[in-house]
């Protein structure tokens, strides 16, 4: 899907792109897998909001997606492909040999009659769902489970991929987009593909009102509010935030670089490399 810039004819097009749906072959979902999403705007279940900027959003329906892929042996024929307003990636409608329907995320390449399966034995097709040890090394993958049989954690964003560097000891150690490497059980499957729409990433959403539409809210700067409203507030005029390293509107450090992984987190051990020098 290729990025289209506007030709703008008035102020609130310039700057404007967004991008072609050429490739997308269905402007409505499957009835049967879709759900309602109740708005929030933000607010928990008293009514006080618990994240900012939040609110406003154009009315859409949650899309089920197929993460574990654990219809096994069954071959699927790919039907559509779609746009997701819920997330960057596209998706694509699968109809199993038996009549089912199920949504998965698109891989780049994907197309309309294409046959994947979620197998042991599967080949190496774009798609295909199998286990990490049968999966070649160097190969990109997505949609990973970090459990065996939890369904695909990660490398689910539109352009992401991960490669298996090697294998040894019941585990795969992979190299995700953040550098990071880490090991995975050799029996978590994984689907073999980059995440369709990697252009996603080059969009200008050039007016605030498609921000409103994508339930964001405006964000004022702490150094713009009084002092008894954020850490960085006051002075005379414009003024630096006045303390050695940013604070966020509660007082905690939001320092560029701050770590704020556990230090006893369960998957320390799995890290082979962090993701930070």
């Amino acid at each position: 899907m290729a990025v289209h810039i506007i030709r703008a004819t008035n102020n609130a097009q310039r700057h404007l792109s967004y991008l072609n749906s050429k490739g997308l072959s269905k402007k409505r979902p499957e009835k049967s897998l879709v759900t309602p999403i109740k708005k929030s705007s933000g607010r928990n279940n008293t009514g006080q909001v618990t994240v900012r900027h939040q609110g406003g959003a154009h009315k859409r329906y949650y899309r089920l997606i197929d993460f574990k892929r654990n219809k096994k042996d069954i071959p699927a024929v790919v039907t559509s492909i779609e746009y997701d307003p819920n997330r960057t990636a596209n998706i694509a409608l699968l109809t199993y040999a038996d009549g089912e329907k199920r949504y998965i995320l698109a891989p780049e390449g994907l197309k309309i009659g294409d046959s994947v399966i979620t197998s042991t034995n599967a080949d190496f097709k774009i798609g295909s769902s199998l286990p990490l040890e049968k999966v070649p090394l160097g190969m990109p993958i997505h949609n990973i489970e970090l459990r065996p049989g939890k369904g695909g954690q990660i490398i689910r964003s539109a352009g992401s991929s991960a490669i298996v560097q090697s294998k040894e000891g019941g585990y795969a150690t992979v190299l995700l987009p953040s550098t990071e490497v880490r090991k995975v059980p050799l029996t978590c499957y994984a689907t073999i593909g980059q995440v369709s729409n990697a252009d996603w990433q080059n969009v200008t959403l050039g007016k605030a009102g498609r921000k409103r539409h994508m339930g964001i809210r405006p964000s004022v700067r702490g150094v713009a509010m009084a002092p008894n409203a954020h850490p960085h507030g006051g002075g005379e005029g414009r003024s630096p935030i006045g303390m050695p390293a940013p604070k966020s509107k509660w007082g905690k450090s939001v320092a560029p670089g701050k770590i704020t992984r556990r230090r006893r987190k369960y998957s320390n051990t799995l890290i082979v490399k962090k993701r930070r020098k």
